[in-house]
């Protein structure tokens, strides 16, 4: 597997190793300007072949340094070329470099660097021109045509050269932007995700408080009407032992089925979502716990809640019971009312117990408070508290969704 897509591996190591790529060519490039410049050169003599190389080393090194350092390259070139017009009709390899050099000026340097280069790049043009064809001016001082292809060539390549460097230019930009926008993608992902499994463990928290809170309520109150009705009718603490069975039952299947999110290597078992097709089945659990509960319904739905908002509704219901069971005393009575209206359904639940104005002197529970943001998420209000009579009130107000 070593071999698998050799030139894939290779094009990302020279991408990631762009210096090393630059140092290895320049040298190579650098070494053979330099024998070729030698061998023209000390052919006239050797002063003039040593001058010759010096030209050509100075135009050819700088591209070791072309993308770290690419104004300084480019003066550099600049410079040497400038040097090169007091050696007329020489013509050096190295002078391949300003090309190189006006593509990467384009690429890499700034705004100002690369137009600024483009214009040494068209007054090189001129000046290589009339070195090379000053003789062929006319003796009226007009340009000989022979002049004109030559600049017209020479720009042309300066041009070429620039504008594709200024595309690449362009798309290495564009793909900054991109690697930038998918960055911030991936990290807006990630604290989606993290808000997500708070929200979850949130929305867990207040689930099984209010399976676990409303199950042992009704426990505890059974438990104990079953001891004290133990000693004088078996059969009546018998039919308290099955509600409490009963109880108990419900809550464990919500709890299984609550938690089974968590299971990964399980069959978790699957079960409707309470709704308010369910709140009968818990008045009716209420009453057999001993607690006075009556249930009505008032005008009829516009159309159906989302299955989330139904859960809600349930749970106010469930929540509001609870507070009865536990705070109201032995002799309370607890009226549901479920009022459909053309914006939404309203719920109610109060009750005439002298101990539930406790936990608006005392503060709301977690239970309360999970309430009213079960509520908030669907863009409802809900409000618990005394009534001026005596007693307590939990209400809710759940609209229908709008599309």
């Amino acid at each position: 597997m070593i071999f698998t897509n050799p030139h894939r591996r290779l094009d990302r190591w020279i991408r990631s190793n762009p210096g090393r790529i630059d140092m290895f060519v320049g040298a190579v490039y650098t070494l053979v300007c330099v024998i070729f410049s030698v061998g023209i050169g000390f052919g006239v003599g050797i002063g003039f072949g040593i001058s010759i190389a010096a030209i050509a080393l100075l135009q050819s090194a700088p591209l070791m340094v072309r993308r770290r350092c690419p104004w300084a390259a480019t003066i550099t070139i600049a410079g040497a070329h400038i040097l090169q017009l007091f050696f007329h009709g020489v013509f050096l390899p190295s002078q391949f470099s300003v090309p190189i050099m006006i593509y990467t000026m384009a690429v890499y340097g700034k705004r100002w660097q690369s137009f600024a280069t483009l214009g040494l790049g068209f007054l090189g043009a001129i000046l290589a021109t009339f070195n090379i064809f000053g003789p062929g001016v006319s003796s009226n001082n007009h340009l000989s045509f022979d002049m004109v292809i030559s600049f017209v060539g020479l720009a042309l390549v300066v041009t070429v050269a620039w504008t594709f460097g200024d595309l690449a230019r362009s798309r290495r930009q564009t793909l900054n932007a991109l690697q930038a926008h998918a960055q911030r993608l991936e990290n807006e992902r990630l604290i989606e995700r993290e808000l997500a499994a708070s929200d979850e463990r949130n929305h867990i928290a207040r689930e099984m408080h209010d399976i676990v809170a409303h199950s042992l309520s009704v426990i505890i109150t059974q438990a104990d009407g079953a001891r004290y009705a133990a000693a004088q009718d078996p059969k009546i603490a018998i039919e308290t032992l099955k509600t409490v069975s009963d109880a108990g039952r419900s809550s464990l299947r919500e709890m299984r089925r609550l938690l089974g999110v968590l299971r990964t290597d399980e069959e978790v078992e699957h079960r409707p979502l309470p709704s308010l097709n369910n709140v009968p089945e818990l008045v009716e659990m209420s009453v057999k716990s001993g607690l006075q509960v009556s249930f009505e319904v008032q005008g009829s739905p516009r159309r159906a809640l989302p299955a989330g908002a139904e859960l809600t509704a349930y749970r106010c219901v469930q929540e509001a019971i609870t507070n009865v069971l536990k705070h109201a005393g032995p002799q309370a009575k607890a009226t549901v009312t479920l009022d459909w209206t053309s914006r939404g359904v309203e719920i109610n639940v109060t009750d005439d117990g002298t101990c539930t104005g406790k936990l608006a002197i005392d503060g709301a529970g977690q239970g309360l408070r999970g309430l009213h943001e079960r509520v908030a998420l669907y863009d409802g209000t809900s409000t618990a508290g005394p009534l001026s009579g005596g007693g307590f009130c939990v209400s809710a107000f759940i609209p229908y969704s709008e599309d």
